[in-house]
């Protein structure tokens, strides 16, 4: 079951990086270079494997959804502040 879910994570990383690249052929409103897909991928990939581990370590069930709903929460705050700068660091897009 664990190397299922393993399979899992990558599988879901590499639809969801294909939904950008698809999207630069057809339409010049997604301009994302190969840096950017590297991040997201990384990005992505470690927000799952950190779940993956969460999930692995702890036991009770509420517990695991509020630890990957935190993780999710983080997730989306970087990668929100790397497309618009929401927080106003200097890693913030333009």
């Amino acid at each position: 079951m664990r190397n299922k879910r393993l399979i899992g994570i990558i599988a879901a990383v590499a639809i969801l990086l294909l939904i950008p690249l698809i999207a630069t052929r057809f339409t010049d409103q997604v301009n994302w270079s190969p840096f950017d897909f590297v991040l997201a991928g990384v990005l992505l990939l470690g927000t799952g494997l950190v779940c993956e581990v969460g999930m692995r370590k702890v036991e009770k069930p509420r517990h695991r959804i509020a630890l990957c709903a935190a993780i999710l929460a983080v997730l989306f705050v970087v990668w929100a502040e790397l497309a618009v700068g929401i927080i106003g660091t200097p890693f913030a897009g333009s």
